[in-house]
């Protein structure tokens, strides 16, 4: 991957890096029944995956105004996330060809950064689990702006790095990381494995999709 001339690549984590899936559906249940909700179906959370936590459930209960609901809702995702994360059989799968991926491109000195929709401290632990956390130069949360798809927490990582839109490349599986990434005059490449279908990426206004990890390298290259 050393041909390519991005300065900065910037990835979604959540369904671009680690299949979260499972957990997150099974937390935002166990959220929205303490909270005497009706469960959210795994097709409800798929959608809503990369936005801000609060945003994010109240996109699932689609009651415009309860912010308050919303947001007790989204403590108690919290609280069960955390229990979630210290049981011994906790899993989050890293999708295919991800760990190479990363690899390579630190062995090409590129500069690479995280834009998510968690918090930092979820995704520090993420990291530290999945042992990535030396491979990025700036992680941005939800703790540093707007919910995507502001382009504000891709611009603060690219100011961070001194490294103009033109150099910048989004890799995420939402519209709302294509969408950011386009706000923020960087380029934009959709992944097929994540939450969002393909059609949707493009119709957001992805340059691309890939297939798999190994694809990356001749996208790099054709999109430039």
């Amino acid at each position: 991957m050393s041909g390519h001339r991005f300065k900065l690549v910037v990835f979604d984590f959540d369904g671009t890096l680690v299949d979260s899936q499972a957990n997150i559906h099974s937390c935002m249940v166990q959220a929205f029944v303490a909270n005497a909700l009706p469960a959210p179906t795994i097709e409800q959370v798929r959608r809503i995956v990369g936005l801000k936590l609060e945003y994010a459930v109240a996109e699932i209960l689609q009651q415009d105004g309860d912010w308050e609901l919303a947001c007790a809702v989204s403590d108690s995702y919290r609280q069960a996330f955390i229990k979630a994360r210290e049981l011994p059989d906790f899993h989050e799968p890293v999708f295919a060809g991800v760990r190479e991926m990363l690899q390579r491109l630190s062995l090409s000195e590129t500069l690479m950064a995280v834009a998510t929709g968690k918090n930092l401290r979820g995704l520090q632990k993420s990291l530290a689990h999945h042992q990535f956390a030396d491979f990025f130069v700036t992680l941005k949360t939800a703790d540093d702006g707007p919910s995507k798809p502001h382009p504000e927490i891709l611009i603060q990582a690219m100011k961070e790095n001194g490294v103009e839109p033109a150099d910048t490349v989004m890799i995420g599986d939402t519209t709302y990381d294509i969408e950011m990434a386009r706000a923020a005059g960087a380029a934009a490449i959709g992944v097929s494995w994540g939450y969002h279908h393909q059609d949707e990426l493009l119709k957001a206004g992805a340059h691309c999709i890939v297939q798999s990890c190994d694809d990356l390298p001749a996208v790099f290259t054709d999109l430039l």
